[in-house]
């Protein structure tokens, strides 16, 4: 249809600019000589991942539907297989000299993270680097180590690039270059693939009332926002909106503050890890989350998403119990930052399966979703560094219990509100079956609903 060609076209659209704009990012960011300049260009790398994460979410769960569960697992795996290569690809070009002594505060590779950035944010920046036991005196205007790290990111542009290209060239093969002659599609529309792997309905769509009509919401880029398709719509359609937000805000946000401070409460007293050792927690994390969505995409074949989001979140909850109790065991602190990557892995993509499913996939769930666990990656990781700054280390634990707890909390009332959800749908229904034979009467109850 129409409006299906127009939705896919926007996708891609948006797609091809996103990506092409991550790339110009990373080619710009070693030119960067004043942190107001870097601070807009990773200001424009950040809209276009967000726009990428809701664009791709989105399309996948509007063309699969039921079937979107294991394909938004394999969308995450390789998100978090990116995750954990980008590092790898970054390493060889970050030089060891002028680092940080063993004995400072942080490790050499922090350290050289650390004087790169220094110098891509400007020669007044070199003041902080004074009490190193390196003098920077002697270094030369163009120091090698800054040019051998714009290297990674050039490298990571020209990895990201056939990305876009791949778009632009599905755009020509889908007939929407305004260039191009229209020609047959490559995809199938949502409608087509429901034929191709659904069996027939028992019953035709057109004999449904109105409310019970296939949803426009999914049907274009931005329908979804539209007053129309919320309008007469149950108090329970919003409230699963938030309360599934509020379980990925407090997810996403622990995925974050966790990977940003657990190397940090390492190093620090009771435990006093290593800076090398304690180098490695990072690294695991990110690790054992992707290999839990690798995991997860033939779970998600036989699992419904909504039991693999209640283990996910239980198994956080008792993991940082168990993080809590064992605070002083450096093994418990390994295991439980694998047993915390596994956990997290696949709450994202089972929690948008499970919500598009509750809602029949009408309304705005995936773009709602996905910027609530962009908020709560934001605000969480400000507000752990706050309180660990101020309470302590231990604090970084405490915090992990009192968020995982309201991730649960606020599962418990999604489970109620979809409860509720079902119950009004299956009550319209029934009195939709009741009043077929008569359409004056069947219009009459649809106004009194």
């Amino acid at each position: 249809s129409p409006l299906c060609s127009r939705s896919l076209a926007q996708s891609l659209w948006a797609l091809f600019t996103s990506s092409l704009a991550i790339s110009l990012v990373f080619a710009i960011i070693p030119f960067c000589r004043d942190v107001k300049v870097l601070a807009s260009v990773m200001a424009l790398a950040g809209l276009a991942m967000g726009c990428i994460d809701t664009v791709a979410n989105m399309q996948l769960v509007r063309v699969y539907q039921k079937d979107s569960a294991i394909f938004l697992q394999v969308l995450h795996f390789f998100v978090g297989f990116g995750a954990l290569l980008s590092p790898l690809i970054a390493d060889p070009f970050l030089s060891e000299a002028n680092c940080l002594p063993a004995n400072g505060t942080a490790n050499a590779t922090s350290g050289s993270h650390l004087f790169h950035a220094s110098r891509v944010l400007g020669q007044h920046h070199t003041e902080a680097w004074r009490w190193s036991n390196h003098s920077l005196s002697g270094l030369p205007p163009q120091d090698r180590a800054g040019t051998r790290v714009s290297y990674a990111f050039w490298i990571m542009a020209l990895i990201n690039l056939p990305v876009p290209m791949a778009v632009l060239f599905l755009l020509y093969k889908e007939g929407l270059l305004a260039c191009c002659p229209q020609r047959r599609p490559l995809l199938l529309s949502a409608d087509e693939l429901a034929l191709e792997t659904q069996p027939p309905e028992k019953e035709d769509a057109s004999s449904l009332p109105p409310k019970f009509q296939p949803h426009p919401g999914h049907e274009d880029l931005f329908g979804c926002w539209q007053r129309k398709n919320f309008k007469g719509a149950p108090y329970s359609f919003f409230a699963i909106h938030i309360t599934a937000a509020l379980v990925l805000f407090m997810t996403d946000g622990m995925t974050g503050e966790y990977s940003a401070f657990v190397y940090s409460y390492a190093v620090e007293k009771p435990l006093s890890v290593g800076h090398k050792v304690a180098g490695y927690l990072p690294s695991l994390f990110w690790g054992f989350i992707t290999l839990g969505r690798l995991i997860s995409i033939p779970i998600s074949s036989k699992v419904k998403p909504a039991t693999m989001v209640f283990v996910n979140v239980v198994g956080v909850v008792v993991t940082f119990l168990v993080l809590l109790v064992f605070s002083y065991n450096v093994v418990f602190l390994f295991v439980g930052t694998a047993s915390l990557g596994l956990f997290l892995s696949s709450t994202f993509p089972s929690m948008l399966a499970y919500t598009e499913d509750i809602l029949q996939y009408k309304g705005c769930a995936t773009t709602v979703l996905v910027t609530g666990a962009g908020i709560g990656e934001m605000v969480l990781q400000m507000l752990v560094g706050s309180i660990f700054q101020a309470q302590g280390s231990y604090s970084f634990l405490v915090c992990g219990v009192i968020f995982g707890c309201l991730a649960f909390t606020f599962y418990v009332l999604l489970l109620f509100f979809h409860r509720m959800h079902s119950g009004l749908s299956s009550g319209k229904e029934r009195i939709c079956c009741y009043t077929r034979g008569g359409k004056q009467s069947e219009a009459r109850l649809w106004e009194m609903l």
